[in-house]
């Protein structure tokens, strides 16, 4: 196969891609995002021509938007998002006549297929297939309108909630190939340069090891399907607990439908079925199942030998491996000896339709992944301590009341009048007293301190 026959990188075609290859994968970005803050609710009372008591009318704060991640299948790596930061619409305010604020506007991130986080509020969130999105920071909520704190002892409240803030925080997007076929082997094996041939893809090829840092793609193309092929940076034995480039490219692997293991027939160290049972050995340590994915054992470098020496190579090999591999096949990247064989092969083994991965849900049991818009609740609403810090002070712990202090204004009589009825209905009151709280005693609630009657 000729460099002009060759086929175009992975989403690029003709000129476009002979002049843009897909040489570096950025397969890492950390991210800062914001939630949208929430709008505060409106304080109004209905003020019209023979309506005398026409009560309080002020209408909700709108939600913020939430900073979400979209699988784009234009999208090829993350090198694009590295350190930016993200924030989504704030939500506007409630206003008079019962008006409820606008909702703010989501913020969109496109990533490519593979993509993984873990959202601010700790949720795993695993992307492969178009269209599949979630939330990696959700928006505050809007405040409610006095029109919703009227009762029939409280006509006319004069106070509101405010909107709260969105959540926010890093997140490290992380991303595995979602590659049919990964090239697999020791350093200086030969992966880079086999690539090379049977793609349009531009990886570095040099004599030393290591020359591959960065995981490459690469796209073999037959008369009706394209096979996506990743070249993963050379393990060495210790891979999979981090020795040379680490185990985090194994996970790349994961992806994968099959293997390309290539093996050096004339390695500069070592002998070249002790390299083949050492790069099996970490994919074992790795686990994930890696070890059981389908394997073609390749013989790299043929061109460093004769035909007859091949042959006895090829026969020995599917000797000692027998049925564990899909087939036996030597090549030479040089001379392009096996390459039409190899690729055809290649095609063959990699199923049409590719199975997207599940992952385990609570307890360990594997659910198929969905990636709707998440639902959060709080962590540890609803629960509270009471201690006391000293002579007349006492703080309240728990994440719920202090969201219910955040939403309202302290200086306000009222606001303060609702919040103590609503510590009364929550039994903090209760708590309080047994403590040893007197009227007048300082309480401090997350950043704020106040005197309670």
């Amino acid at each position: 196969m000729s460099g002009r026959d060759r086929p175009a990188a992975i989403g690029l075609s003709g000129a476009a891609a002979s002049a843009y290859p897909w040489s570096v994968l950025y397969d890492r970005a950390k991210i800062y995002v914001e939630g949208g803050s929430g709008g505060n609710g409106a304080i109004s009372f209905r003020r019209e021509a023979h309506v005398p008591r026409g009560g309080p009318d002020g209408g909700d704060g709108g939600h913020g938007g939430g900073v979400i991640v979209e699988c784009d299948p234009s999208r090829r790596d993350l090198g694009a998002l590295r350190s930016k930061h993200f924030r989504a619409g704030r939500g506007h305010h409630g206003q008079g006549s019962n008006k409820q604020g606008a909702r703010g506007d989501d913020l969109v991130i496109p990533v490519p297929a593979g993509t993984q986080a873990v959202s601010v509020a700790g949720l795993a969130v695993d992307l492969v297939e178009p269209g599949q999105s979630a939330v990696l920071a959700k928006g505050g909520r809007g405040g409610h309108g006095n029109k919703r704190f009227s009762t029939s002892v409280r006509q006319a409240p004069r106070f509101a909630e405010k909107g709260t803030g969105g959540e926010s925080g890093w997140v490290e997007l992380r991303l595995k190939l979602l590659a049919d076929a990964g090239l697999i082997g020791l350093p200086n094996a030969g992966k880079s340069s086999l690539l090379a041939r049977l793609t349009r893809a531009d990886p570095k090829v040099a004599d030393y090891p290591f020359t591959t840092l960065e995981p490459v793609l690469g796209t073999i193309e037959s008369d009706d399907r394209q096979v996506i092929l990743a070249d993963v940076p050379g393990l060495i034995e210790g891979a999979a607990e981090g020795a040379g480039l680490g185990h985090e490219f194994l996970a790349h692997v994961e992806r994968c439908a099959m293997l390309v293991h290539v093996v050096e027939l004339a390695p500069s160290s070592g002998e070249p079925l002790d390299n083949y049972r050492a790069v099996r050995d970490e994919l074992s340590g790795h686990g994930s199942g890696l070890e059981d994915l389908p394997e073609l054992l390749v013989l790299s470098k043929s061109d460093l030998w004769t035909e007859a020496d091949i042959a006895d190579q090829v026969r020995d090999w599917q000797a000692a491996l027998g049925d564990s591999v899909l087939g036996v096949l030597a090549v030479s990247a040089a001379t392009g000896a096996g390459l039409e064989r190899l690729t055809e092969k290649i095609v063959a083994e990699v199923p049409a339709q590719v199975a997207a991965p599940v992952t385990p849900g609570p307890g360990g049991t594997e659910v198929e992944y969905e990636a709707e818009h998440l639902t959060y609740r709080p962590k540890g609403e609803g629960g509270y301590s009471v201690e006391a810090e000293g002579e007349g002070v006492f703080r309240i712990h728990g994440h719920g009341i202090e969201v219910l202090f955040d939403r309202f204004d302290l200086d306000n009589e009222e606001a303060l009048g609702y919040l103590e009825t609503r510590l009364n209905e929550m039994g903090v009151m209760a708590e309080l007293r047994r403590a040893g709280f007197e009227s007048g005693d300082d309480i401090r609630v997350g950043g704020y301190e106040f005197e309670l009657h």
